[in-house]
């Protein structure tokens, strides 16, 4: 009779490894958002005393100019860990996320913007979700409070074409707030891609998935950062790092298009040796030749996408450049600390 040699791992094993590092890490990134910042803290760090166990919240500044970077790093970490992630410069929000999943270290992690548009104090649900079982939680929008019909309209149409157009099944009206647990996390950060659309990069992994419905409110204090331009720029990253099918809508149509042509051309050839008529139509030849161009610019312009995201993927630059990680201080210790000097000193 043989015996294996591997080693026997019970239950009080797993359950020792599994509180190893904090129960929770907020990650919120932010760029210049001075004027909220404050508010948001507070009403964060009320939400992390009321949850058992080990919890830190990692800041992450995109290159603030404002002043945003020497708010965070006077809070108070009383209730938590608090750390602030500087990075050298504006990476862009996508990258700033990036950042701030490489250093959380929770077994459940929450991405939640600075503008409190995403109230803080659904945590509590979101952990549930997770204690349930759920890898990951998307908070959903059933209204967006402080944003024109048209921008409602369009991001609607946008994640109707994305879906069609990849394989994934990125959630409508599911922003960067929600819940991941650390083994997704793990799968996100191994992703090598230069060019990040960080909701479709969420919805990648998969995993067991919930939602939880819940009103978006506008902006606290200050201005988005998003104008048309960026989003537009952004919804072309959506698409184009996870689906091809564009190229393959411009082969399509440039093979209908000629076809259409050699047909046409058929016709005129026919029709004139028949005929003995004369090519006439100098009008409608500028039609044909300039719809022929603007289907070819169109195709061009849209290979140059993607070869210029090629560009950048085998470049391998960083996704970002951290300037310093700064750990705030438990300012209710040192006082305590300086309190127990004096007497001593007395």
């Amino acid at each position: 009779m043989s015996f294996s040699n591997a080693p026997i791992t019970n239950i009080n094993t797993l359950t020792k490894r599994r509180d190893i590092g904090p129960t929770l890490s907020v990650v919120v990134p932010f760029y210049n958002e001075s004027e909220v910042l404050a508010e948001f803290h507070q009403r964060l760090s009320w939400v992390m005393t009321q949850i058992s166990g080990k919890t830190e919240i990692i800041y992450v500044d995109d290159g603030s100019v404002d002043g945003s970077l020497e708010i965070v790093k006077n809070f108070d970490a009383t209730n938590c860990t608090i750390k602030c992630v500087e990075l050298s410069r504006n990476f862009g929000k996508e990258n700033a996320m990036s950042a701030g999943l490489n250093h959380a270290k929770g077994q459940a992690v929450v991405m939640i913007d600075a503008d409190l548009q995403d109230p803080p104090e659904l945590i509590h649900k979101m952990l549930c979700k997770w204690r349930m079982g759920f890898d990951v939680v998307n908070m959903k929008r059933t209204n967006r409070r402080g944003e024109s019909w048209f921008k409602r309209f369009s991001a609607g149409c946008f994640y109707k074409i994305l879906n069609k157009m990849t394989p994934l099944n990125v959630p409508e009206n599911v922003g960067d707030f929600r819940l991941m647990s650390a083994k997704v996390v793990k799968h996100i950060n191994a992703l090598p891609e230069r060019t990040r659309y960080m909701k479709g990069i969420f919805a990648w992994p998969g995993f067991n998935q919930t939602t939880i419905e819940f009103e978006r409110d506008a902006r606290y204090l200050g201005q988005t950062k998003w104008n048309y331009l960026k989003l537009i720029g952004l919804a072309m990253d959506g698409i184009s790092s996870f689906s091809i099918r564009p190229l393959r809508i411009a082969t399509i149509l440039g093979a209908l298009v000629a076809s259409s042509a050699f047909i046409y051309g058929l016709f005129i050839i026919t029709k004139t040796i028949a005929f003995g008529e004369v090519v006439s139509g100098y009008p409608s030849t500028m039609v044909v030749q300039l719809a022929l161009g603007g289907v070819q610019l169109l195709s061009i312009g849209l290979l140059g996408e993607y070869i210029g995201r090629i560009f950048i993927e085998v470049k391998q630059r960083p996704l970002y450049l951290v300037a310093d990680v700064h750990d705030c201080k438990d300012i209710s210790n040192n006082n305590a600390n300086l309190a127990t000097v004096g007497e001593k000193s007395s």
